[in-house]
């Protein structure tokens, strides 16, 4: 960090009277959750796993999250604030038999770190405790680090499609024509680097999503769980079709389904409540990666499939809330106090 000059203000000193406000609550609660669930998860992958490099990945994956959880305990401890329920080992069956291929858990895990890496990196610029911030921060760092070694697998095992190229440009150019944005009709420009980006990134997310909802689908007990999951099955393959055709259509590549990385077991190594939780969780994170991805968008027809993606999703994730609540599943964040 040389390049920077040091400002000699620190809010250490106010971290010993200051209590947490509501940034620093909800983001330590969000992640707290979050992790809790992981840590479940990938035990269970932990159990059916054979590939050595794969193996280190999942280890790593739990040592972390029960990292974060520890550090996030004596945070709350300190201000006499409840630690969250989340999940423990009553939402895991370790005995049951193989529901994913060990390739599936990197993709797995890259997926995961993906959501976790935006929760941590949007709350180091809102926290204002310097402890809290340095906690993100370094659940920032561990994260990145995490998803290096995951993409390494991914290349080395030729587990993944490269992402697209492009020519390199002659020169810089500026837009001159107001059909930069057509993309229904009339002269449609190519997609530019930072649309082929997003579209290869939700691809690549979905394409994951729809293997793990292919497995939920097969092992939930619940009926009314099991009509959303494959609202959500048929909801993710029609969009990531219509994405995949976008980089067909100028003969860029895409990443490829992971449903054979399914088995064909029903019996559930989860419960329903933590699967449940899983997807309307995951679910609720895409809404952040398609605005990201409307954000640096100029295509109208890729505006409009992101834009009712984000519908459906928003009407999946508030059905899904509802069976969580119905069920007395749905663990309340801490909330402001109700003044008559």
């Amino acid at each position: 960090m040389d390049v920077m000059k040091p400002i000699n203000i620190s809010s250490k000193e106010l971290n010993e009277n200051e209590a947490f406000s509501t940034v620093e609550v909800g983001k330590l609660w969000a992640t707290y959750s979050g992790n809790s669930m992981s840590v479940q998860i990938l035990q269970y992958f932990l159990q059916h796993c054979e590939d050595e490099d794969i193996k280190t990945l999942l280890e790593n994956g739990i040592a972390l999250s029960k990292d974060f959880m520890q550090r996030i305990e004596k945070f709350l401890k300190q201000e006499n604030f409840p630690i969250p329920v989340g999940f423990s080992e009553d939402d895991v069956n370790l005995g049951a038999p193989r529901l994913y291929q060990d390739e599936f858990y990197v993709h797995y895990l890259k997926y995961a770190a993906k959501a976790g890496l935006s929760l941590y990196a949007i709350a180091v610029p809102i926290v204002m405790r310097e402890d809290v911030r340095e906690f993100f921060i370094y659940c920032n760092h561990c994260t990145t680090v995490l998803l290096g070694q995951i993409n390494n697998v991914l290349m080395e095992k030729k587990l993944i499609v490269k992402p697209p190229k492009i020519p390199i440009p002659d020169g810089t150019d500026f837009i001159k024509k107001e059909n930069f944005l057509a993309g229904f009709v009339g002269d449609i420009r190519p997609l530019h680097a930072l649309e082929i980006t997003h579209l290869y990134d939700n691809i690549e997310n979905n394409t994951t999503s729809k293997a793990l909802l292919l497995g939920f689908t097969q092992v939930v007990k619940d009926d009314k769980i099991k009509a959303l999951f494959k609202r959500g099955l048929d909801m993710t393959d029609k969009a990531l079709k219509q994405y995949m055709e976008k980089l067909h259509l100028e003969n860029l590549p895409s990443p490829s389904f992971l449903d054979h990385l399914v088995t064909t077991s029903n019996f559930s190594p989860f419960s329903d409540r933590i699967m449940l939780f899983h997807k309307v969780d995951m679910f609720a994170m895409k809404i952040r990666s398609f605005g990201n991805s409307l954000a640096v968008n100029g295509r109208r027809d890729i505006s409009l499939l992101y834009g009712r993606t984000l519908i459906n999703i928003g009407l999946f994730v508030d059905d899904g809330a509802n069976i969580l609540i119905d069920k007395g599943w749905m663990e309340s964040p801490p909330k402001a106090y109700k003044r008559e």
